[in-house]
């Protein structure tokens, strides 16, 4: 009897076709957290995010090594300028309240419309810390207005800003304090009868010379503690620059943008990374366990997004004794971890309610693993890529939240730093100043943006689903 002939075919035993989208996702020896590099490398909006965030981090951690400033340091001489670079200013000692001889009053009484104006006005001293001003008596005028422009005026009702009058009889000299820059000034000095002013002004160009005075520049470190005025030769002193300008407080913006990114950048990505290991740690027992208790944990969690997180907030500064105007750092990282970590816990939730059916979680129950090994050691590494975006997302909301508490006074408030508090103080000078409000402002926006884009870009790489061409 012949036995079965067992041929077979020789176009079975050729190789299978090449199937290209089994070849571009799959990759042999390339792990899976490589194919994740890989794929970030290849976007460029992730790179350029990453970029970003790793110059933030570098500039708040070594930017006030470099730029030794004291952000707290006050120049009131310097108060709301722009950029400036160092430059030489006089040193003005402070000599009392000025004064002249009166000039004798002419008692004749005249109509308002026909006194004259001052026959010539002339300036004692010109500085960035006072002008001093002096003109002739005019016959008939019991006082005098003096007013202050940037430009020459070009009608009577173009004077400018009225800076002061003369409250004494025979008064004809006066000198301003008032937020004084080195740039030209035009002075008009106006006679009055008590009443009415006279239709003749009186004009004057000064440009007052870069100053600072004595106690300033004591305050500042510029002149010793020690030394007198009498005894003290030099007649200038050396201002430091300002890349960026000053606040309203003449403290430096470069040196207050550094330190303002430590507090603000330590709030969002501590609270975040806090908030979002407890959310999925406790999403991982809920999941994992099931049943009433996922229903009560879950409960629980609903309960939590219910409550109003300003309330909360200022029963926590209540709880900590933070007082008005007192800064509450500490309070606001926990109010953050107690109240923002419903949302982890749910995304984490929902993907180990999936892990929990799969082989290997059975086959590690059955050879004896307790629950909190099986969640430790198959759950979370599984979930890993969900809470990395979780926490890309969670760091831009927290720097966010943080940045607006303190713009209403119920995160970090003044004098400690922070971008959210910078704004706050911008504010107040939006029209005269606006770079002081511009420059927190662009940090915290670009910190949220690249924080957003990263996660995005980091949610399709880990995407096992994302094909990728070669």
């Amino acid at each position: 009897m012949s036995e079965p002939s067992t041929a077979i075919a020789p176009e079975l035993l050729q190789p299978a076709p090449p199937r290209p989208e089994l070849e571009s996702s799959a990759h042999p020896g390339r792990t899976y957290w490589q194919q994740v590099a890989r794929r970030l490398a290849r976007n460029p909006r992730a790179i350029v995010a990453l970029s970003a965030i790793v110059l933030l981090l570098l500039a708040v951690a070594i930017g006030p090594w470099l730029y030794r400033v004291d952000p707290a340091r006050l120049g009131l001489g310097t108060a709301a300028q722009g950029p400036s670079r160092a430059q030489a200013a006089l040193l003005v000692r402070d000599s009392g309240e000025w004064r002249l001889a009166p000039a004798p009053s002419d008692e004749t009484p005249r109509a308002a419309n026909a006194l004259a104006a001052p026959a010539r006005v002339s300036v004692d001293s010109a500085n960035t810390e006072r002008v001093r001003l002096y003109w002739q008596a005019v016959p008939g005028a019991t006082r005098y207005h003096v007013y202050r422009n940037t430009h020459a005026p070009r009608t009577r009702s173009d004077l400018g800003l009225p800076i002061g009058n003369t409250t004494a009889r025979g008064q004809v000299y006066y000198e301003d304090r008032l937020l004084l820059r080195p740039r030209e000034y035009f002075y008009s000095v106006v006679a009055s009868d008590g009443v009415d002013e006279a239709g003749a002004v009186a004009t004057l160009s000064v440009t007052p010379q870069l100053a600072i005075g004595w106690l300033e520049a004591q305050l500042q470190g510029l002149v010793p503690a020690s030394a007198e005025p009498s005894q003290w030769r030099e007649e200038k002193v050396l201002l430091p620059g300002h890349p960026l300008g000053t606040d309203y407080l003449g403290r430096d913006l470069l040196a207050r943008l550094w330190y303002g990114g430590r507090t603000s950048l330590f709030i969002g990505v501590t609270a975040a990374l806090l908030y979002v290991a407890l959310g999925a740690l406790y999403g991982a027992v809920a999941g994992f366990v099931g049943g009433w208790v996922d229903d009560a944990m879950m409960r629980f969690a609903d309960f939590v997004v219910a409550l109003p997180f300003l309330l909360f907030m200022v029963l926590l500064r209540i709880a900590f004794g933070i007082g008005p105007g007192e800064s509450g750092v500490l309070p606001l990282v926990v109010a953050l971890l107690l109240m923002s970590w419903p949302a982890s816990a749910r995304l984490v939730r929902g993907q180990v309610l999936q892990l929990r059916e799969e082989a290997y979680v059975q086959v590690a129950r059955l050879a004896g693993g307790s629950s909190f090994y099986i969640i430790v050691r198959h759950m979370l590494p599984n979930v890993l890529a969900v809470i990395l975006v979780a926490l890309t997302f969670a760091i831009p909301q927290a720097i966010f939240t943080e940045a607006f508490l303190s713009f209403i006074g119920m995160g970090v408030t003044p004098p400690t730093p922070s971008w959210g508090s910078m704004s706050n103080d911008g504010i107040r000078n939006l029209l005269v100043h606006p770079a002081e409000l511009m420059w927190p402002a662009a940090c915290i926006s670009v910190s949220v943006l690249a924080f957003n884009v990263l996660g995005d870009a980091l949610r399709d790489a880990l995407d096992v689903n994302v094909q990728e061409r070669l």
